[in-house]
């Protein structure tokens, strides 16, 4: 699942990871990728089936721009409640409801790059463009470890 705003830049690389992910990769059929945008708590209804789940977003992390960081757990929406952006409320409000609709996948993985620009603009800075690959290919060892295989088209 990846969140974000692709019109701020660098809060969009949630978003450009799982669409890139989509466009050069053949995913196994009970793998799907959620472009959740700025959803928030919309997005409840695609946990009701998920056993695991991947979020991709940007976090803000007093690091530098494209500095990337795995948190998985509980860890995960402790981290987003330290909200960066409008849509990292509802996540967090997202994963609580679905604990309380025991909704709550069993694995939980945060991917979150460092934005470097947040502000007005559809292509994101290089540091954090340059995190896409290892963003997707950190994707496919998560899903890896969970029995699944991703290939290029």
């Amino acid at each position: 699942m990846g969140v974000g705003n692709i019109l701020m830049a660098d809060e969009g690389v949630g978003v450009r990871v799982v669409q890139r992910l989509e466009k050069e990769y053949v995913l196994p059929p009970d793998v799907h990728v959620v472009d959740g945008g700025t959803l928030g708590m919309d997005l409840l209804y695609y946990l009701a089936e998920a056993r695991n789940l991947i979020i991709i977003d940007a976090v803000e992390m007093a690091g530098e721009p494209g500095q990337t960081l795995r948190l998985e757990g509980d860890d995960v929406p402790a981290r987003l409640s330290l909200k960066m952006s409008p849509h990292q409320m509802g996540v967090p409000d997202m994963l609580f409801a679905a604990k309380l609709r025991d909704l709550y996948p069993e694995h939980v993985v945060l991917l979150g790059v460092q934005p470097g620009v947040l502000e007005p603009s559809l292509e994101m800075s290089p540091p954090v463009a340059a995190q896409i690959e290892a963003l997707i290919n950190q994707i496919g060892r998560e899903l890896k470890q969970w029995g699944f295989t991703i290939e290029r088209r």
